[in-house]
């Protein structure tokens, strides 16, 4: 007698969803403005449409979908150039505070999660399609998740979460694949130096500098792109 399979928890289905809805929304299989027929997703991934709502509510927080009264969800329009750069700029209000507190409160643990976190960045590979570059995003967002959590302030934690800084900014490398890793993969090693040496004020620095190149090298790219005929989302 074969035994009944368990079935996946709740939360399971609704990350499973999450992480679906994320890669059709990376790639632009779900385009910007297009509606987003919850019933019709939890038919594809047979599931109930309990998971689906839950992972688009978290998706409306990091400003991936929208939704209107009475109309539903709807996929967001892919930020300017422009609006990343506000983005950024919001970024550097929270994040170089978190690294500060955090390197204040940190030890061996911390250092050696954030170097595992830089390794897995430079291993990680870099293609235009979000399966390809799906690693190094979830890196990189760890590595500036595990600072957040160790800077040990709650709301600080909740404001670096609802920005949805990383999820928006690799939005942006959808079809052309991550543009600046080399540099990226540097400037987190200057961070995770100053966590090793257990300077919070240069840690506080680096961070700073980090998310501002990160600007920077944004309004490069969006210029250029802007520059490019049939460019979609432009």
């Amino acid at each position: 007698m074969t035994s009944a399979r368990k079935p996946a928890s709740r939360r399971m289905l609704a990350d499973h969803v999450y992480q679906e809805l994320l890669a059709s929304l990376m790639d632009g299989r779900l385009p910007a403005g297009a509606p987003v027929n919850i019933h019709g997703i939890a038919r594809r991934l047979d599931v109930s449409s309990t998971p689906v709502r839950e992972a688009l509510a978290r998706l409306e927080a990091t400003c991936m979908v929208t939704r209107e009264a009475l109309k539903g969800y709807r996929v967001a329009p892919l930020f300017s150039a422009e609006e990343l750069g506000r983005l950024m700029d919001a970024r550097r209000v929270i994040e170089p505070a978190n690294a500060e507190l955090a390197c204040a409160r940190t030890g061996e643990e911390l250092c050696g999660q954030l170097e595992h976190a830089v390794q897995d960045l430079a291993d990680a590979p870099r293609g235009p399609s979000f399966t390809e570059f799906q690693a190094y995003w979830e890196a990189d967002e760890r590595f500036h998740r595990l600072i957040a959590e160790r800077a040990g302030n709650p709301f600080l934690l909740s404001a670096y979460t609802a920005l949805g800084g990383h999820v928006q900014r690799f939005r942006y490398f959808g079809a052309h694949g991550v543009t600046d890793a080399d540099l990226a993969i540097a400037e987190h090693a200057d961070i995770l130096a100053a966590f090793t040496a257990g300077d919070a004020e240069q840690a506080r620095g680096r961070m700073d500098a980090h998310i501002a190149n990160v600007k920077c090298r944004v309004m490069a790219e969006g210029a250029s792109r802007a520059a490019e005929p049939n460019l979609v989302g432009a």
